[in-house]
């Protein structure tokens, strides 16, 4: 049965999951990528690359989970890119150059309608202006019998878990202590979700814990 799920998410040991202020020179926010520093030396990561090396162990057993048997993804606006507001014309494709990371069709949450935009290897960006539900109606139904990934940024996965509509998470808890950014857990209560702690296992970089209901 198909999952939709929250998978390889870092959240910093104070809770944040982006550092702050998103922009064209910090995608991630300031400090962000520090986080994901148990994700960059896998080989997942660097075939997503095009690497041909990389490290194996735990890290690399969650990280290459965490972006495998997935039909469909979801994902914020400001996880697309830096632009705000009105598109002003379609020049901007995303962070990954002609071709993306996903491999799938990918739904792009945002108040501001634009047309599909077809890339390479697979992936196909739609706007959604409907919200969460009409965002996940469609990724279920190209997903098949695949699972649905809430790719993220913080809002959006907050957004699916305060709905009730996520299966099973995986965070990443890199040690390292932003201070400020987007806070993951405010105001969220995971056990009256119906979660509860299924796996939890230390690497080097990152302590890895699974949530499922």
């Amino acid at each position: 049965m198909s999952k939709v799920r929250v998978a390889g998410f870092s959240v910093s040991v104070d809770g944040f999951g982006a550092g702050p202020e998103q922009s064209l020179e910090y995608p991630l926010g300031k400090r962000g990528p520090d986080m994901f520093q148990w994700f960059f030396h896998t080989r997942t990561f660097r075939t997503m690359i095009g690497k041909d090396d990389g490290s194996t162990g735990i890290d690399e057993d969650y990280g290459s989970r965490a972006m495998a048997n997935f039909g469909a993804f979801i994902l914020g606006r400001n996880m697309f890119g830096p632009i705000r507001g009105e598109w002003p014309d379609d020049t901007w494709k995303g962070w990954w150059g002609p071709n993306p990371p996903y491999h799938a069709p990918t739904y792009i949450l945002t108040h501001y309608p634009r047309e599909p935009i077809v890339m390479e290897g697979g992936t196909t960006f739609h706007f959604i202006t409907g919200g969460i539900h009409e965002a996940l109606d469609k990724a279920k139904a190209a997903a098949g019998d695949k699972d649905v990934k809430i790719g993220g940024g913080v809002s959006t996965v907050r957004q699916y878990l305060q709905a009730g509509l996520v299966d099973e998470l995986h965070f990443a808890v890199s040690p390292v202590v932003l201070g400020q950014g987007e806070a993951m857990f405010a105001g969220i209560d995971l056990p009256a979700l119906g979660f509860r702690v299924t796996q939890h296992v230390a690497s080097e970089h990152a302590t890895h814990i699974v949530l499922a209901k």
